[in-house]
């Protein structure tokens, strides 16, 4: 679940509780306004029927302590008045029959029955309130005022929907104002979210704006922090990295050379003296005849494998024919060492010119191509292998490479110490500023490449000044 919709959640938690809390309240001082009615109306009436009975006494007739009072009838308009609808009174005159009246009935409405059920089991019934009527030292009467329970869950209701119901509107309406608040305060988390997306796919250029709350702008200061210390490190390590490969290659063509100029030599006069002695002994010593012609198959199996290993640690092909034509020799050289028919076959396919491709940028193609084409056959079992190079203009000027096989090789870079052609081939294209793929594509596996042609030349400056 998103921050946004915890904090709205919680909001709206607060207001059920608010307005809980609010319709508790109402309901409580209902009662309590019902209690006060029942207490006041019981002292009116007492007053009023206090009234009545000495006037009762001034009638002629009516004297002595055990005169009976002839009392008109009391439910008179003015008595009517002083009892509030949903109130009863009842008056009991000494030795007459007590006489009930409520006060209008009660009003238009009825409270849900399940208010009422809640109603009676917070507060219960009301108790009567009771008065009795003095004249003088003499009781003449008595007077109990009780609420009705059906008005007095209704005036109840009345209260509590008025207050609940304003206040679900007002809380609405600030639910509502506190959303949009609070999604334009977390506006920035989701530009942190698309910055942090970005500089996990690479993207060290990428920097966050100054936001005007201080504890966002504390998280950008801190992100375009980190981004700038992780660029500089990545140009420095790539520097170093583009260093190391140049050294390789400098002791790759120092070990080519030595080896061509000292053990091709060796190699080119062991098979001549060993072509020599077969020749001499062929007719007296036929035994060593065959020996030394032994002597010139393994001499000459040593000069192949020696061209081949001088191949692979100096392409001689780059600075003389160029890129192009060096990827054809390759791939050639591989058709023809398996052979027709009896195993993969290699495909080249170049699209756009290649000649003004950095001398950095078509070793690396070259050696790429190189490992692909090892990595297919040494792994796997290939039907057919290609080897593609585009040169891309749009959206910036880029050379891309693939080696995709069919044959189920191994595109994840094992651990310890196999893989490392993979894991050099990655160092060479980050070390360019491109970007490197090994990944399993049906049967077979594919690597790709992208190799920016613009960022040779700060990548040779940032290595210089290195």
């Amino acid at each position: 679940m998103s921050l946004l919709a915890k904090l709205i959640l919680r909001v709206l938690a607060v207001v059920a509780l608010c307005l809980a809390c609010a319709g508790a309240w109402t309901m409580v001082e209902a009662n309590n306004a019902i209690k006060r009615e029942v207490v006041a109306t019981a002292d009116r009436m007492e007053r009023e029927s206090r009234n009545l009975a000495w006037r009762e006494v001034m009638f002629p007739g009516n004297e002595g302590s055990h005169a009976k009072l002839a009392f008109p009838e009391w439910r008179s308009s003015d008595t009517l008045r002083i009892v509030g609808p949903g109130y009863c009174v009842r008056l009991e005159w000494t030795g007459d029959v007590p006489a009930s009246i409520c006060g209008g009935g009660p009003e238009s409405g009825t409270a849900p029955a399940w208010f009422v059920k809640l109603n009676d089991l917070l507060f219960g019934a009301f108790e009567p309130v009771e008065r009795r009527v003095m004249v003088g030292r003499h009781e003449v009467g008595s007077i109990a005022a009780q609420a009705d329970a059906g008005a007095a869950a209704q005036q109840a209701w009345r209260q509590v929907s008025v207050v609940v119901g304003v206040a679900s509107a007002m809380a609405a309406a600030i639910g509502l104002l506190t959303v949009a608040l609070i999604g334009h305060a977390l506006r920035p988390i989701e530009i942190i979210i698309r910055g942090l997306k970005l500089l996990e796919r690479g993207d060290l250029s990428v920097r966050l704006p100054d936001f005007a709350a201080r504890e966002f702008a504390h998280v950008a200061r801190a992100f375009n922090e980190l981004t700038e210390r992780l660029a500089l490190s990545t140009e420095q390590r790539a520097a170093v990295t583009r260093r190391l490969f140049e050294v390789q290659e400098d002791e790759r063509r120092s070990l080519a050379r030595d080896l061509h100029d000292e053990f091709g030599q060796c190699l080119t006069a062991t098979r001549a003296l060993a072509a020599a002695v077969a020749s001499a002994s062929l007719k007296d010593r036929p035994d060593l005849s065959e020996s030394a012609r032994e002597i010139g198959v393994i001499s000459e199996g040593m000069a192949a494998t020696l061209k081949s290993t001088l191949s692979r640690l100096r392409p001689p092909e780059l600075e003389d024919i160029g890129l192009e034509q060096s990827l054809e020799h390759l791939v050639g050289s591989w058709n023809a060492r398996i052979g027709p028919g009896s195993g993969p076959r290699f495909q080249l396919k170049v699209h756009g010119g290649l000649q003004d491709a950095p001398a950095e940028i078509a070793l690396t193609i070259y050696r790429l191509a190189q490992e692909g084409l090892t990595n297919a056959v040494k792994h796997g079992a290939p039907q057919a292998i290609a080897i593609t190079v585009e040169r891309r203009n749009a959206p910036e000027p880029q050379i891309t490479v693939t080696v995709e096989d069919d044959g189920g090789g191994a595109s994840v870079e094992p651990v310890g110490n196999q893989g490392q052609g993979l894991l050099g081939l990655r160092e060479r294209v980050e070390a360019l500023g491109g970007q490197f793929l090994a990944e399993a594509r049906g049967r077979g596996v594919r690597l790709a490449a992208a190799l920016p042609l613009k960022s040779v030349g700060a990548a040779r400056a940032t290595s210089e000044a290195a």
